[in-house]
């Protein structure tokens, strides 16, 4: 079990599910210089850790996260960046990474506090929360990647509105459209999110989810669909001589939970680690 602290963040892990929560929320969590460096090191870190089968984030507090702190002289730079603070930050891809990363959206989140969750993988949302693209009402354009991803989850058009607009929008709304998988009352977010990471601790194989992570993110940039179904051919064929295939199969007949062995990053191909 990793033990790290941090200024503005929260951590926990329990039964291979790592919870972050960030943990401003007299700020409403909103991201100043540390809480940017400090969440893309627990990420890259938890995500190194085999023990960590997926990652959930949620924010203390009322809010998710309020997107950049302009209380500050310098606010946070995007993923990727090095904003000014004591942490310096990893290079952040996330979908680049192993493990799962599902947003548990608690509250309110705006700006860069939902460009963010939008670069992870599942999002849960509270159905009252708040959300926004709020970038053009700041005199801004989108960061965090929202203008490429935003289009291919919810449809040219609806990006189009939401991103110009920058208009605020329900949780609800969010499921909706298919920026969220899941609406839920406020108090069930944390526990749907974990829940649904538990079930992919327990019974999923942890090179198969990765890999499969990697699969889809990569054909979403590319658009050669002959291509990818070689690679998924290529995929499936080195799935098969792994031992967790045999496991899978063996622990469904005999009604078991499964033993799984291929736990490491090493267990992936060497392209994807």
């Amino acid at each position: 079990m990793i033990q790290v602290e941090y200024q503005t963040l929260l951590t926990a892990q329990a039964a291979g599910v790592t919870t972050i929560t960030l943990n401003r929320p007299d700020q409403l969590n909103a991201f100043d210089a540390t809480m940017t460096a400090e969440l893309s090191d627990a990420i890259v870190r938890f995500d190194a850790d085999d023990a960590t089968r997926a990652i959930v984030i949620t924010g203390a507090g009322r809010a998710f996260s309020a997107g950049a702190d302009v209380s500050g002289s310098r606010p946070p730079g995007s993923v990727g960046d090095a904003p000014a603070g004591p942490v310096e930050p990893p290079p952040l891809r996330p979908w680049e990474l192993r493990t799962p990363i599902i947003a548990a959206i608690n509250g309110a989140a705006v700006g860069m506090g939902l460009t963010y969750p939008m670069m992870w993988d599942i999002r849960i949302v509270a159905e009252d929360a708040k959300l926004g693209f709020v970038f053009t009402r700041r005199g801004l354009v989108p960061e965090g990647n929202a203008s490429w991803l935003l289009p291919r989850l919810v449809g040219a058009g609806t990006a189009l509105e939401l991103l110009l607009t920058g208009r605020i929008f329900s949780g609800t709304e969010a499921a909706r459209i298919g920026l969220a998988t899941r609406a839920v009352p406020r108090n069930d977010v944390l526990d749907a999110a974990t829940e649904l990471a538990t079930d992919i601790a327990a019974n999923t194989a942890p090179a198969a989810v990765a890999v499969t992570k990697r699969m889809m993110y990569e054909f979403m940039q590319d658009g050669d669909r002959w291509a990818a179904r070689r690679r998924e051919l290529e995929m499936f064929a080195w799935a098969r001589q792994l031992p967790d295939a045999g496991e899978g199969v063996r622990s469904f007949i005999e009604k078991r939970a499964p033993a799984w062995s291929g736990v490491s990053v090493a267990d992936i191909p060497e392209e994807w680690r």
